[in-house]
């Protein structure tokens, strides 16, 4: 099983040498292959001696300087007219070179484009030919339907007016029940703290007579402060006379809290 090895520097053999090249301040075009030569085999020594599994790439192209220096090293060929011919060896290894280098430089662009994009979220594209190529349509009514259309918009906004009241009759209420089991603890207290047992007619736990809500909130007031053991109700026959009495707890520590009965946690609903 084989292993690729990548260096902080470089990874791969070009690279290694671009890197020797820039670093040496040489133009690409004019490579001084003695020195650069030079300097890459010191490095691949240098892998050697720190036990890096030297690629067989960079053997290569070790192989390919010693050669162009060993060609720069022999004389030119004569034409038939005796003119010494230039032939530059280093031409082909510039022109990988250059491509190695556009790669590198695309291959750059390309990272920083992804790293871009990481945080950019794009949605489908949707088929909008139908909201597109379609013409506007209009509302075609006669007076008939517009008005039965503006009647059934002010019967929906009546009944929410109605249930607007509806829960703001509730809220007071509750209120109201608190003040009225208030009342009826004062009314009882007294005879109480004596430990005397006073019976009350529940006409009398309704402030000067009352409406019929004021009845219906004073017999909730009875219900809860019964159902609490503060107060007992008593009613001999039906439709009869409804007398109160103190119940087996003390109403010094009775806290008026108005509760809807029938619901958890005492808060009224608006159904």
């Amino acid at each position: 099983m084989s292993y690729k090895v990548r260096l902080p520097v470089f990874e791969g053999p070009f690279d290694l040498l671009v890197y020797l090249i820039e670093n040496a301040r040489m133009s690409i075009y004019d490579i001084r292959i003695s020195e650069i030569t030079g300097q890459y085999l010191e490095y691949i020594q240098t892998m050697r001696e720190l036990n890096v599994n030297v690629a067989s790439e960079f053997m290569v192209l070790a192989a390919e300087l010693l050669r162009i220096k060993s060609k720069m090293m022999l004389p030119g060929v004569q034409d038939a007219g005796g003119n010494v011919v230039e032939e530059d060896p280093r031409s082909d290894l510039v022109r990988r070179l250059v491509e190695y280098r556009k790669c590198r430089a695309a291959a750059g662009k390309l990272a920083e484009a992804e790293n871009v994009m990481e945080d950019v979220f794009t949605k489908p594209q949707e088929d909008i030919s139908a909201f597109r190529d379609n013409p506007e349509e209009y509302l075609r009514l006669d007076i008939q339907e517009f008005a039965r259309a503006f009647r059934q918009f002010l019967h929906r906004k009546r009944r929410l007016e109605r249930v607007r009241r509806h829960y703001s009759v509730l809220r007071r209420d509750r209120e109201t029940q608190e003040n009225r089991m208030r009342y009826i603890r004062e009314l009882f207290l007294p005879a109480n703290t004596g430990r005397a047992v006073t019976r009350r007619n529940f006409a009398e736990l309704v402030p000067d007579g009352g409406s019929r809500r004021d009845v219906i909130v004073s017999f909730l007031s009875v219900l809860q402060m019964t159902r609490d053991h503060y107060l007992d109700v008593e009613q001999k026959s039906l439709y009869g006379e409804i007398f109160v009495m103190n119940g087996g707890r003390s109403l010094e520590h009775f806290v008026p809290r108005a509760e809807t009965f029938g619901e958890e946690g005492g808060e009224e609903t608006e159904e």
